[in-house]
């Protein structure tokens, strides 16, 4: 058996396990962030006003589907943006390599040569890419730029995701609301219940960025908490206000 069928046999014997749906978790824990903490907010905020379970409610639906909207778009549009500027790239990346390809070609050796090669090392690699531009061009594109070709279906995507994982959360902060007919009740258990759920998501956002988990669930809880907090407080100072 030659080399390249020992390698093929010890890559089809050795599987490795990576996680790769960075950017699906990403989008998630942006949309259960914002939607766990800023419903929760405008529920105590308005709970704080002394407003009624219903109007706390009414407000919050329509806080989270606004909401889901623009972070939904907001998503559609960052991935977009991204996938326009990397077509940009390319475009330009083409470009240089058949109007000046010998810079190019320069500049794999400097790429390669931050690797510890030495020229006679790399020299082979950069006359066998100048004889494939299609991989000399994505050569150039990834260890030159840092861009990855992105997904088409991208943008779409991370705007369902990301619009999904909001109401998702959104609607947590305002199940207390639906149930219990006084604010204040509903409140507390918003609040409890809030708690609970951003206690978890951040145990689970911690497992999954590499963080540790408990560090991670004790921070997200305490951001949703001060969100709350201040905007209660803040209810409260507007309802003293003595109004003529």
């Amino acid at each position: 058996m030659d080399d390249s069928g020992k390698q093929k046999l010890l890559l089809d014997d050795h599987k490795e396990r990576h996680f790769t749906a960075g950017e699906i978790v990403r989008d998630i824990i942006i949309g259960v962030s914002d939607g766990l903490t800023v419903p929760f907010a405008l529920a105590a905020g308005l709970s704080g006003a002394n407003a009624s379970s219903s109007i706390i409610l009414t407000a919050g639906i329509a806080e989270v589907a606004a909401g889901a909207i623009s972070m939904g778009l907001g998503g559609y549009l960052a991935a977009k943006s991204e996938a326009d500027h990397y077509v940009r790239e390319l475009k330009r990346e083409q470009e240089e390599i058949i109007t000046v390809p010998d810079i190019e070609a320069a500049e794999i050796g400097e790429i390669l040569a931050q690797y510890g090669l030495e020229p006679h090392e790399y020299a082979p690699v950069v006359n066998a890419l100048r004889r494939r531009p299609q991989a000399w061009l994505d050569f150039m594109m990834k260890f030159e730029l840092g861009l990855e070709k992105p997904d088409p279906r991208r943008a779409v995507q991370s705007a369902f995701t990301i619009a999904l994982a909001y109401v998702l959360g959104g609607l947590v902060p305002l199940i207390p609301y639906m149930l219990l007919p006084r604010a204040a009740e509903a409140l507390i258990a918003s609040v409890v219940l809030t708690l609970v759920a951003l206690l978890i998501f951040g145990y689970g956002k911690g497992r999954f960025t590499g963080n540790r988990p408990l560090r991670s669930a004790l921070q997200t809880a305490l951001i949703g908490a001060l969100a709350s907090a201040a905007a209660f407080a803040m209810a409260k100072a507007v309802q003293a206000i003595p109004y003529p």
